[in-house]
């Protein structure tokens, strides 16, 4: 499968950063700019080109045969946002609950232009005891993968907008729709 990705990304022009996340069992992986639908199809490609197995945390309402099972399949677990389900914990028991965890955020939120990014991310990474890692997708250069690790400090606006300095030199689809 790793290959096949490789070679779809190529068919679409793109390469994948050679840096990989060797080493590390389990993380929050950050990735942006998120502007497109298109993201998730090229990052879903990118991380099985890796040969990670990532996990994602999508609205429940999106899981409805036959497209939920596929969702489920490619690692989508469902959430009610419409409840106050304390997903943090929920989170962090799923992370306590294995040996090998990689779970991605969009902490825009949104496709849109979203300067107040959603934190959810970063408590779940602080108190699973997790790193963060920062990975992006530039469709100007059509080039994607992981970029850096980062350990959270307990500083999460000092945090998020160092993740933002570094994702923000990356053009998304949309790029008026990107980080600033």
């Amino acid at each position: 499968m790793r290959k096949f990705a490789r070679f779809i990304l190529r068919l679409f022009g793109w390469k994948v950063d050679e840096r990989t996340p060797e080493g590390i069992d389990k993380c929050v992986i950050v990735v942006g700019p998120h502007t497109s639908n298109w993201d998730f199809v090229i990052g879903k490609l990118a991380f099985i080109s890796y040969g990670v197995k990532v996990k994602f945390l999508i609205k429940k309402e999106v899981f409805i045969p036959p497209f939920g099972w596929l969702l489920k399949w490619m690692g989508g677990v469902p959430v009610d946002r419409k409840k106050n389900n304390n997903l943090t914990d929920h989170a962090v028991k799923f992370f306590n609950e294995s040996e090998t965890l990689y779970l991605v955020f969009t902490p825009e939120g949104t496709r849109s232009y979203n300067p107040n990014w959603k934190k959810g991310f970063y408590y779940i990474a602080q108190k699973a005891k997790v790193p963060i890692y920062v990975a992006y997708m530039d469709y100007e250069r059509k080039i994607g993968g992981f970029h850096s690790l980062l350990e959270p400090t307990g500083d999460v606006n000092a945090d998020i907008d160092s993740i933002k300095q570094i994702l923000k030199e990356y053009k998304g689809k949309v790029p008026e729709n990107g980080i600033d």
